[in-house]
């Protein structure tokens, strides 16, 4: 059973969406969700709850899972996390250089045909989706 195809059918029926899950070494589980509004300790708690009834039912090994929110700088990985969070000022990385660098700092300006429009400095940058290696939101104070 494919873990990551089974928490994105499953979290949203909970209310949450899923960020991403990774594994650890040693066998354990790290699945971070978020929802409108943010996660609370109580969420992190029920769906915990939740997942481990679930991958058992579903004969998912794994030796400890974790589940928490994103974080202030939660990554940006899907293009409808470009559109939601436009506005914010985020900090990314491109697998190929675009106008002679790879690593941008700037605010998130909308998505048009799997092109991200980032202002930076003043101007706008276009960055092709598919040439994001990372993406993060910059929290700002």
């Amino acid at each position: 059973m494919d873990v990551r195809l089974l928490l994105e059918n499953t979290l949203p029926g909970l209310g949450f969406e899923l960020v991403d899950c990774e594994l650890t070494p040693g066998g354990g589980l790290r699945v971070f969700m978020d929802k409108e509004g943010g996660v609370t300790i109580e969420d992190c708690v029920s769906v915990s709850n939740h997942m481990t009834r679930l991958f058992m039912v579903e004969n998912i090994d794994y030796s400890r899972l974790e589940v928490s929110s994103p974080g202030l700088d939660r990554p940006l990985k899907k293009e409808a996390d470009f559109v939601r969070f436009a506005g914010q000022l985020a900090k990314l990385r491109t697998r190929l250089p675009v106008e002679q660098q790879k690593k941008f700092t700037g605010r998130l300006s909308g998505v048009e045909d799997g092109v991200l429009k980032l202002e930076v400095e003043g101007r706008i940058v276009e960055i092709a989706l598919s040439n994001i290696d990372k993406a993060r939101i910059e929290p700002e104070f």
